[in-house]
């Protein structure tokens, strides 16, 4: 049995089936990690789910930004828009959705020594603290009372992490932090405006990497994270990231972590993938 954690796929289900035939991944014996945003912009987003969800046994998934933006457009909150349309007019739709529903926005393998978040871990949680919130997070989305609850994440959050906050709050900076986070300040508030790379300029203005932070807690296992197409490839003895840019014609890309050394195998990306949507610019907390 081999275990593959795989970066944003966002679609390219091209890419995500050619990749799968060149680290021969067998459904039957292999596990894949899919390090969130399954679906937008690329051509194939009901293709993409369609297939995980038919290995679904063999598939850890974590949610991200726009696979939250999937489910709220199906609930009426957000647009929609040509590359998820499919997916909301699918008989399959409900399905699809629930099953969405249920996946984690946290998933640990303490034989591995990995654990998976699509943008990473708060700087402000250790790994009990993650998963608590993150199962607090899990059941809300879950239950049948999901749309309301999923609204109210669509609004103005706190960037920093408030014991004291209302209940709802604390909900957003969880779902944020571990979605969309890229940036902190010295102080551990979140930046969530900057998309590049952690460019020396962008340090000039005290910004640096989540995962750099100063007095960050201590997770004790290695973080896979996605979300950041502009980092890329990254990895240290504390996170591996992921997300290689297939969507904007970079690479998809996969690393074997069941090994005592990582093995990474990466593929092009076909630009026929891309697709033109115009976004929804509203000032919502899971704006990408």
């Amino acid at each position: 049995m081999a275990v593959w954690a795989i970066g944003d796929i966002q679609g390219c289900y091209g890419s995500l089936r050619a990749l799968l035939e060149k680290i021969h991944f067998d459904p039957e014996k292999d596990k894949l990690w899919i390090a969130g945003d399954l679906v937008n912009r690329g051509e194939g987003s009901l293709e993409t789910l369609e297939y995980l969800y038919s290995i679904k046994e063999n598939v850890e998934i974590v949610l991200g930004n726009h696979d939250i933006t999937l489910i709220a457009a199906y609930y009426g909150i957000k647009k929609s828009n040509p590359t998820i349309a499919p997916i909301l007019e699918s008989p399959e739709a409900k399905k699809l959705i629930d099953w969405l529903r249920g996946q984690k926005f946290l998933h640990v393998d303490y034989e591995l020594g990995y654990c998976m978040a699509h943008a990473g871990i708060s700087p402000e949680f250790d790994l009990g603290m993650a998963m608590m919130y993150a199962k607090n997070v899990e059941e809300k989305l879950a239950s049948e009372h999901a749309a309301v609850w999923l609204e109210q994440m669509f609004e103005q959050g706190e960037r920093r992490f408030n014991r004291d906050a209302s209940l709802i709050d604390i909900d957003r900076y969880i779902v944020s932090s571990f979605t969309r986070m890229r940036f902190c300040y010295g102080d551990h508030r979140l930046d969530f405006d900057q998309k590049g790379p952690p460019t020396d300029a962008v340090r000039e203005k005290g910004l640096k990497p989540w995962f750099e932070c100063n007095d960050r807690k201590d997770i004790h296992l290695r973080i896979i994270f996605g979300h950041w197409s502009t980092l890329g490839l990254y990895e240290d003895d504390h996170v591996l990231s992921l997300d290689t840019g297939c969507l904007w014609g970079g690479k998809l890309t996969a690393a074997r972590i069941d090994c005592d050394e990582v093995e990474i195998v990466s593929i092009d990306c076909s630009k026929k993938e891309e697709s033109e949507v115009e976004e929804d610019t509203s000032p919502t907390i899971l704006q990408i």
